[in-house]
């Protein structure tokens, strides 16, 4: 069996680990890859993973079996659509299913239809309609760009006067586009938790509960960032739990969007706010989560493969379910000098062997320059450390990444901090 996954990035990395560990035994490609996943798979670097016609090009080319696509901008350009129209059985959601991610607005719509808990919120089109509504809104606010903006698209506004600086981003500087849309959403407070199930158009598969860490800074301060780290399971959040919120999330959403005639099948990731009056919905992701997945898929003890070949079938998934080990794993971010806002590419890292000595390490923005492993990205890499406690796992995870350098090394210090607290060793 042949798989093509497409990315380049640490959860790529972690999807390619977990479909290698199959039964299956399948010849693993993956593009475009990178320094590291070079190690496990076979990197094909002249396809982008924006580039659909490549991608359908290079699935034909190579005459794979199942093509797993990763990142949400791929998804949202119908490359599943695509793939399938050329004969080529694919993991994730249709272009109209994949809206749900590319459209803050079309995902609040649907909610409201589905009954799904979410934060109120207005939709503004341009900055003189966000001016007006400025003026009247409670703080703090949250500002979101209406598509696609890796990560980087909210803006979390204590004032008013910081919600104008931030209108100023979206609608002057145009950061994210020129026709981009904004949501002006109410701020919400608790608990972050990460909720991922993978789906067939019917039925719902949930997989483990992860936590995942936004800002730049411990303490949750400074920008948001793509994820600086992540840890699963999460105390308080067992079967029973997660039960709980897939029926009062993921199963309205996937029969609502059955309904409207997108049936969604691939991984629906909510991202959700757990509050005093249960959980209301941050975000929904059509694809797995990053760096969620490097923290959920090294837990995972069933078949991906089958999982993803179950998925793409109406009603594939009946009965099935994804079995879980007992450790825990503890996800760290190393992001390069100038990150969020910048990234420095080029930079020499070391310790990678020492490091997977001790945790897994995974690749996120690496390249090789001179038979040498370097930055080339934003987030660089992610260290897992897994154990039976979360105070195991996150010890090993900090010693491995400890033993990685390269030049403005940025790594958050409190990563799974709070489940040690809550978990007695």
């Amino acid at each position: 069996m042949r798989i093509l996954v497409v990315g380049g990035g640490g959860r790529e990395h972690a999807i390619v680990r977990a479909l290698g560990r199959s039964a299956h035994a399948p010849e693993l490609l993956c593009a475009p890859g990178n320094a590291g996943i070079g190690a496990d798979a076979e990197c094909l670097p002249e396809v982008a993973a924006g580039d659909v016609e490549a991608i359908v090009a290079a699935a034909t080319e190579h005459a794979v079996d199942l093509v797993a696509v990763g990142p949400e901008a791929a998804l949202v350009a119908g490359v599943v659509d695509a793939l399938e129209k050329a004969g080529v059985p694919a993991f994730g959601p249709s272009a109209a299913a994949a809206e749900l991610e590319g459209s803050k607005a079309f995902a609040k719509e649907l909610m409201k239809e589905a009954g799904v808990p979410t934060a109120s919120h207005v939709l503004l089109r341009s900055r003189e309609e966000a001016a007006e509504q400025l003026a009247c809104a409670s703080y703090p606010a949250v500002l979101k760009a209406d598509g696609l903006a890796a990560g980087k698209g909210v803006i979390v506004c204590p004032s008013e006067a910081e919600a104008r600086e931030a209108v100023d981003v979206f609608f002057t500087e145009q950061r994210f586009g020129a026709d981009m849309a904004v949501v002006l959403e109410e701020f919400l407070e608790g608990e972050e938790l990460s909720l991922l199930a993978l789906c067939d158009g019917e039925n719902l598969v949930p997989l483990a509960p992860a936590q995942d860490y936004k800002r730049i800074f411990d303490g949750d301060r400074g920008p948001n960032t793509g994820g600086m780290g992540s840890y699963s399971p999460v105390p308080g959040f067992g079967p029973v739990e997660v039960e709980e919120i897939v029926d009062a999330v993921h199963r309205p959403v996937v029969a609502t969007m059955a309904r409207r005639g997108r049936p969604f099948h691939g991984v629906l990731y909510a991202g959700l706010m757990i509050g005093p009056h249960g959980p209301k919905v941050l975000e929904f992701n059509a694809r797995f989560g990053d760096p969620e997945t490097q923290a959920v898929l090294p837990r995972l003890r069933s078949d991906l493969v089958d999982l993803c070949l179950a998925a793409r079938e109406p009603g594939g998934l009946a009965g099935a379910a994804a079995e879980f080990g007992d450790d825990w794993a503890v996800t760290l971010v190393l992001a390069s000098a100038g990150y969020p806002e910048s990234s420095s590419k080029g930079d020499v890292i070391g310790g990678l062997r020492e490091a997977a000595e001790l945790a897994e390490v995974t690749h996120a923005g690496t390249g090789r320059r001179d038979g040498e492993v370097v930055t080339a990205g934003g987030r660089v890499l992610n260290v897992t450390g897994l154990g039976p406690t979360p105070a195991e796992a996150r010890d090993r995870a900090y010693d491995a990444a400890g033993r990685i350098s390269f030049d403005g090394m940025q790594i958050r210090s409190d990563i799974a901090a709070r489940a040690v607290q809550r978990v007695p060793s």
